[in-house]
């Protein structure tokens, strides 16, 4: 197997304590060299980060996640400040917007997203972004903090969103929902965007490939991934392999 970098995928949840170790070995033997962790809520983060001074598979991201708006406490952004300082994650992560409800309180999201983005800036660190139903606040967010760098993971937006992150320097994560047959318009996305902002992941647990649907997803379903961007593009399998791992490498200096 050729070698490959998960850009996202929760390895510290629960969903992994019974086989953690054994999957690790198991993502080794296949030629996964890092799988990025992101960081959800503060209390989850020690934990997170004794897993990954355990296992240097592991690279953690430290971030308060928009769909846990009320697990973080009022000093989130101070806590994560001194996280940041005290650990040096690869990144900032998983911060964003999540504005899919309609009784979303998008004053308090914005908020805490413009301060994880001031953090990044602050110790010049990238970031990692969850967005659904926001990609113009986002990138509006984006727009005035310009040497800001990052992944929009799971990205599934239009071909001028892509494109406007691309202006941002922002590579674009993609995992298990492009194996899904309906998921033609995405396809046809990833066809054509170019190979230098793309990364692959699997946001395992969560975001199962088709065929696993309702079974806990995994890292070393990250080649099933990679296969089918292959059978979509022109290019080799190698180099999307190559290339993906390389972005990942760069943006987050590992």
């Amino acid at each position: 197997m050729v070698p490959l970098i998960d850009s996202h995928c929760h390895l510290d949840f629960a969903a992994f304590d019974v086989d953690r170790k054994q999957l690790i070995e198991h993502c080794k033997a296949l030629g996964i060299t890092d799988i990025i962790v992101p960081g959800v809520t503060c209390e989850t983060w020690p934990r997170m980060l004794k897993l990954c001074q355990e296992h240097d598979i592991m690279k953690p991201a430290l971030g308060c996640h928009p769909m846990f708006m009320a697990a973080h406490p009022d000093d989130a952004l101070t806590l994560l400040d001194t996280f940041i300082a005290q650990h040096r994650p690869v990144a900032i992560g998983e911060i964003g917007l999540d504005f899919y409800h309609s009784d979303t309180n998008k004053v308090a999201q914005l908020a805490l997203f413009n301060g994880q983005l001031d953090l990044a800036v602050k110790y010049n660190l990238p970031v990692i972004l969850h967005v659904r139903k926001a990609h113009d606040d986002v990138l509006k967010s984006l727009r005035s903090r310009p040497l800001l760098r990052g992944i929009v993971h799971a990205f599934s937006g239009s071909q001028q969103q892509a494109e406007a992150y691309a202006k941002q320097q922002f590579l674009l994560g993609i995992g298990g929902a492009l194996t899904y047959p309906r998921a033609q318009r995405l396809q046809r996305l990833y066809r054509h965007l170019p190979l230098e902002q793309i990364v692959l992941e699997t946001d395992a647990p969560d975001m199962p490939l088709c065929g696993y649907q309702g079974q806990r997803n995994s890292p070393v379903r990250l080649y099933e991934v990679l296969q089918k961007l292959t059978e979509i593009r022109d290019d080799s399998l190698s180099e999307i392999a190559s290339q993906t791992s390389h972005n990942v490498q760069k943006l987050l200096n590992i």
